[in-house]
């Protein structure tokens, strides 16, 4: 976007309204920007920017405390802290924080006390309460959850990657760590990566996983409270005949993607039925609600997008298969690509639709009857510490209707 230099009658106005500016001629307020969108008690230092008409800044946040930060169209709940770096569509919750040299972009979402050090780079990354991330870290294209506190938290160690672009030039390599029907409960075991490692997406990580330091994750772990041990990744040191284009079996790669849209969709039914009803008329909690909702659609699209261009490359890839006999791929592996192919135009209409309003609905309305009664003036993590056991498991059950709805979506590949 074109930034517009700040005005004074912006700063003046901010100032007014009790946001703290230490050093306002060193600040830029974009013209687009509202004010009354800016909650009193924010603190912005020197060298911020503040940038596009969709941003809104909850109370008692702090922005550029270790370094220059650009805040562009972003939403941020009470008390989050962005230290330094680039920060331009993305939502943060009540006491999220992020340090210097981020670089966060648009289709993140950082829940309740989620946190990255410095040197972090996200891109349509969800973070669910209380994970961390450590420093030196690109972790882009994954949902991760577990944890129940800030003392007993999923963990991202620093120097982690996450390698979401294959040697075919695609995509569809969304990762999954947890779950949503499970993460929302915030009473699942945490999950460990540990530094200076990486998972090759698209992989899914049950909870309680400990992967130590130094090993790239290749294949999924479904099995919970798992020590992961090294697994090279052909097996032994031989080098083996590479072109791109030409895939093998693909029918986890699908699966994985699909069960990831049905977390997305599952996390927009929680944003839409459970979280939006609880923001209290806040207009900063307000835009937060609204702004995750609105980041998890991108998401959405994006990942539809990305399994139509694998998609896209299944006729060239049966075609190499066809010329060149000494692959000698089995048949169950050519029809898979066959499937997804022919399947796909249905396959991206049924998606596109989104789950269907009633999947799930008992389970919904059992759990809805409960959280009903909690008061909407406690916070949202005081108030998941206050359901019932039964409660917690009708919203698993309600929301796991919903992932498994997209899931058997690719059955027939």
């Amino acid at each position: 976007m074109k930034t517009q230099l700040k005005t004074t009658e912006q700063i003046a106005q901010l100032l007014d309204r009790g946001v703290q500016i230490p050093c306002p001629e060193a600040v830029e307020i974009d013209v687009t920007v509202n004010p009354d969108r800016i909650a009193p008690g924010t603190v912005i230092h020197a060298g911020s920017r503040i940038l596009g008409a969709e941003t809104s800044i909850g109370p008692g946040c702090e922005i550029g405390a270790e370094a220059p930060a650009t805040v562009e169209n972003c939403q941020l709940g009470r008390g989050v802290s962005l230290k330094g770096g680039f920060f331009s569509g993305a939502t943060f919750l009540d006491g999220s924080s992020m340090g210097s040299g981020a670089h966060v972009r648009p289709g993140t979402l950082l829940e309740e006390e989620a946190s990255g050090a410095h040197a972090v780079g996200f891109k349509q990354t969800i973070l669910f309460p209380y994970v961390t991330a450590g420093s030196l870290i690109n972790f882009c294209d994954g949902l991760m959850a577990g944890g129940t506190s800030r003392k007993n938290h999923s963990e991202i160690g620093s120097s982690y990657v996450h390698f979401n672009f294959t040697p075919h030039q695609d995509k569809a390599t969304a990762s999954l760590m947890g779950d949503v029907p499970h993460g929302v409960m915030l009473d699942r075991a945490p999950i460990f990566l540990g530094g200076q490692g990486g998972l090759v997406g698209p992989v899914r990580i049950a909870f309680g996983t400990v992967i130590p330091a130094g090993i790239v994750q290749r294949q999924d772990v479904l099995t919970e409270n798992q020590l992961v041990s090294p697994n090279p990744a052909l097996g032994d040191a031989a080098t083996h005949e590479f072109k791109s284009g030409r895939y093998r079996a693909i029918r986890r790669v699908v699966t994985n993607n699909l069960i990831y849209l049905g977390n997305l969709f599952a996390l927009k039914a929680w944003y839409e039925t459970v979280r939006k009803p609880r923001t209290g008329g806040a207009a900063w909690a307000e835009a937060c609600c609204v702004g995750a909702i609105q980041k998890l659609e991108l998401v959405i699209d994006e990942r539809i997008k990305r399994l139509k261009e694998l998609a896209g490359k299944m006729p060239y890839s049966l075609e190499l298969a066809r010329q060149d006999k000494t692959m000698d791929l089995p048949e169950h592996v050519l029809a898979q690509q066959r499937a997804l192919m022919d399947q796909w135009p249905t396959l991206e209409e049924t998606l596109s639709k989104g789950s269907a309003l009633e999947t799930g609905a008992a389970y919904r309305d059992q759990f809805l009857a409960e959280w009903e009664t909690v008061e909407t003036s406690v916070s949202h993590l005081e108030a998941m510490g206050r359901l019932s056991v039964d409660a917690k498991k009708a919203g698993t059950l309600w929301l796991q209707a919903i992932v498994d709805e997209t899931a058997v979506l690719g059955k027939g590949i």
